[in-house]
């Protein structure tokens, strides 16, 4: 069986790859960028850098700098009414996961109208809106190298879920050197959202041998290296390793898929406003414990690849690390339960059966090596709310 790999045109990958953004521009043809911005990214200077850079060969890029965490529609309305009012002929998405993804969003509604809703999955959205040059300021989404973007519905309070080729980056600049000034929560967050992207890749039955070898390889380089950017932000060459990973890893979740843990995790972002990362990181202990029985090897594999468990031990002794792994860890980088977070049990309780419905919806849980019922993700949501890393949290 043969499988379609998609990847961006080109991809520049290093310290200082910004430098080289005008000869990207060059080679697409792109002579008149939008900046898709966040107010944050502003503030620190980076997009007078990415403008700086531009002036020297004579480019004056505009800014729409409103994109906000976790996009909504009403977020990128802004945004689309501009593109579509001057005659721009590319976009550059500076910053994490959200300016990247209202960039995706914007590039298809600004080219062909309409409203985020006519673009959800499983509608495949192949047409070509307007060419993104993607560079990411954190290392977790990976949404420079994914044909994915997310975009919260206001009304039906729904992360809407749209894919396709419209939204692949067609040049990513991959500069770690923008992660150094990332504070920990935010290293911890993304972090943990990438490791995610690579196991659930990695246990998808929609993976493939170039998609595992991403997956393994993002792995590699995350387990030794994210409580080292998180303690230590300056440590140039824990930065170094996850930004590679975070990349590894979209592309290994782009040309696979994700599972149970995004499908559970977009409902929780939505109603109780988490971060995308972080609301990944409450489930994939639990989720992980959930599933393993399913797919006990690959599950094996992914401990080994993290470094937690040696090849000469057994998948079983392999998968106990795992999930002792995964629970320290989010004791370790401070992970909240729901609880601690500040969601009220009476709203949560309320919304339980409507976040089921939003998971199930998605597709993504149907991607698990163990699809649960009904009654079990309700029981899964429901273990989350006290204790993520409680020892005995999973149904059997």
């Amino acid at each position: 069986m043969s499988h379609s790999i998609l990847l961006p045109r080109t991809m520049e990958i290093g310290r200082d790859a910004c430098q080289n953004l005008p000869a990207i521009l060059d080679s697409l043809g792109i002579k008149k960028p939008l900046i898709i911005t966040d107010d944050m990214m502003v503030k620190l200077g980076y997009v007078d850098n990415v403008q700086a850079i531009l002036k020297d060969v004579n480019i004056t890029a505009d800014v729409f700098s409103d994109t906000v965490p976790e996009p909504t529609e009403s977020s990128i309305e802004a945004g689309v009414s501009q593109v579509k009012a001057k005659d721009y002929d590319g976009l550059i998405a500076l910053g994490g996961g959200s300016p990247i993804d209202s960039a995706k969003a914007i590039s298809i509604l600004g080219k062909f109208g309409g409203v985020i809703r006519d673009y959800k999955f499983p509608r495949q959205v192949n047409e070509a809106g307007l060419p993104i040059v993607a560079i990411p300021t954190t290392a977790g989404t990976g949404s420079e190298v994914t044909r994915f973007t997310i975009i919260t519905d206001e009304a039906n309070n729904e992360k809407l879920l749209c894919v396709g080729m419209g939204f692949m980056p067609v040049a990513a600049i991959i500069d770690y050197s923008l992660t150094i000034s990332v504070p920990p929560r935010t290293t911890a967050d993304t972090g943990i959202d990438a490791m995610t992207h690579a196991i659930e890749a990695y246990i998808s039955p929609k993976r493939n041998a170039y998609s595992d070898q991403q997956a393994l390889a993002a792995l590699r380089l995350i387990g030794p290296n994210i409580q080292k950017a998180y303690h230590n932000g300056k440590d140039e060459t824990a930065r170094e390793a996850m930004m590679l990973g975070s990349t590894l890893a979209g592309i290994a979740f782009c040309n696979s898929s994700v599972a149970l843990v995004h499908g559970m995790s977009r409902p929780i972002g939505a109603f109780f406003h988490v971060p995308h990362g972080l609301s990944n990181a409450m489930l994939l202990p639990t989720i992980t414990e959930f599933g393993i029985s399913s797919a006990p090897d690959r599950y094996a594999d992914c401990a080994r690849a993290l470094g937690i468990a040696k090849h000469s031990e057994t998948d079983d002794q392999a998968n106990v690390s795992l999930v002792d792994y995964l629970k320290s860890l989010n004791n370790e980088l401070q992970v909240p339960t729901l609880a601690q977070f500040g969601v009220q049990k009476a709203d949560f309780d309320e919304l339980i059966n409507t976040m089921c419905e939003q998971a199930f919806a998605s597709g993504s849980p149907n991607n698990n090596p163990r699809i649960p019922s009904l009654e079990e993700m309700i029981q899964l949501y429901t273990l989350l709310w006290n204790d993520n890393n409680a020892a005995d949290g999973s149904p059997n």
